[in-house]
């Protein structure tokens, strides 16, 4: 196996051909970004960057509906993906840091700056998980628990962007 693919992931095993088969496991898995050995929510939040790449092309109102489309979306993908995985919040699911992102960088004009400012504290937020992400990452269970701190997280690298830029 690759170097940077596990062999089988979750404890149903499955193969990331397996994963990529499968059309809602191959969103939930960041179109592929979530199979990374190392860093999977890492590479995840970089397979956002071209959906907000286009979403920035966009207006206020098209960003905001889609957002709110992979949010609500990914309740149903990152439920699928951890059933079919046998694994609750898997590393591998990054669905979630697709829509984190989005939600970070939602009501902040476009900058390069800005977007790596909010690359950086959005996976901080993600990783470190202060209170009240942690709760939800702990306490929610299935795919809105999986997404729900995320999201969290998403909007408080959203208030410090929106503060500083």
């Amino acid at each position: 196996m690759s170097i940077f693919l596990k062999a089988e992931y979750g404890k149903s095993r499955l193969t990331a051909g397996q994963i990529m088969k499968d059309p809602l496991m191959l969103l939930g898995f960041g179109f592929g970004s979530g199979l990374s050995k190392y860093m999977p929510g890492t590479f995840g939040t970089l397979a956002a960057l071209p959906l907000y790449g286009l979403l920035i092309q966009t207006n206020a109102w098209v960003y905001s509906a889609l957002t709110i489309v992979v949010v609500l979306a990914g309740i149903k993908i990152c439920a699928h993906a951890a059933e079919k995985l046998e694994v609750h919040d898997f590393g591998g699911i990054v669905w979630d840091e697709i829509a984190g992102l989005l939600i970070t960088m939602w009501f902040v004009p476009f900058s390069w700056p800005a977007l790596a400012a909010g690359f950086v504290l959005f996976r901080l937020f993600d990783i470190v998980k202060p209170w009240p992400i942690q709760w939800a990452d702990r306490k929610v269970d299935g795919g809105l628990g999986i997404m729900l701190d995320d999201v969290l997280a998403g909007l408080f690298a959203a208030l410090i962007l929106i503060y500083f830029f």
